[in-house]
């Protein structure tokens, strides 16, 4: 039986919570809209300028990330982040061969016209121009210090709420992100040095919007579409 008092079985040392903070009902309303309007102003960008954004604003976005939940606690999410010049080319250069082979010769017709709408093909530009590149890797085990493996769980759903997190850190910094997804991936391992237990996720893109950016003029969702309510 569960109750208000009850704590796994466990010899690891427990702290009190310290850290949660009660809203009234009004207060948590408001603040809930207020959350909903900023991230409903996100657009993925595809334009993006070539300004300089702080070192530190990545790295307190990144902090944000890595506060995410995980399976056991295993934090199997590992980010490099690119701003070098011939890094980035070398990641371009390489995403686009996979591109050009996907939208030429593996993608299937129906996967092609839902992309249509978007106005994305092979040509990867932003690769280069952004300021900064982060591509997100899960952990898909662990090394002991004697080199043997450690088991992680949940690897994917883990990394993906962790990117997540930093989409949204990101976005309430003030800047734009793009999610890439190169199929496959692997490159990354190459021209990062990753270890081979480390599986690239996707690369984010970061920076700020071009100056005349455009996004494609499409919508989201209504709540009854994509929620629905058992209640007693």
């Amino acid at each position: 039986m569960t109750g208000p008092d009850h704590r796994p079985a466990s010899d690891a040392p427990f702290l009190p919570l310290s850290t949660w903070r009660e809203y009234p009902p009004d207060q948590m309303l408001a603040r809930a809209r207020a959350f909903y309007a900023e991230l409903s102003g996100r657009r993925t960008v595809r334009q993006f300028s070539d300004r300089p954004v702080p070192k530190e604003v990545i790295e307190q976005c990144l902090l944000a990330a890595g506060t995410a939940p995980s399976g056991a606690n295993l934090q199997p999410w590992r980010f490099v982040v690119i701003s070098d010049p011939s890094a980035k080319a070398a990641i371009r250069d390489a995403a686009e061969r996979e591109e050009r082979e996907f939208y030429r010769h593996r993608a299937p017709r129906e996967w092609l016209a839902a992309l249509a709408p978007l106005g994305t093909d092979e040509h990867k530009p932003y690769l280069e121009t952004a300021p900064w590149l982060i591509a997100v890797f899960g952990e898909r085990y662990g090394l002991s210090p004697a080199g043997g493996r450690l088991s992680h769980y949940y690897v994917t759903e883990s990394v993906g709420i962790a990117t997540g997190f930093l989409i949204a850190a990101l976005h309430h910094a003030g800047l734009v992100t793009l999610t890439h997804t190169p199929s496959p991936m692997g490159f990354l391992n190459d021209l990062l040095g990753r270890p081979p237990n480390e599986k690239p996720f996707l690369l984010l893109v970061v920076g700020y919007p071009a100056e005349r950016a455009q996004v494609p003029d499409i919508g989201r969702k209504a709540l009854s579409e994509i929620v629905s309510w058992t209640e007693g």
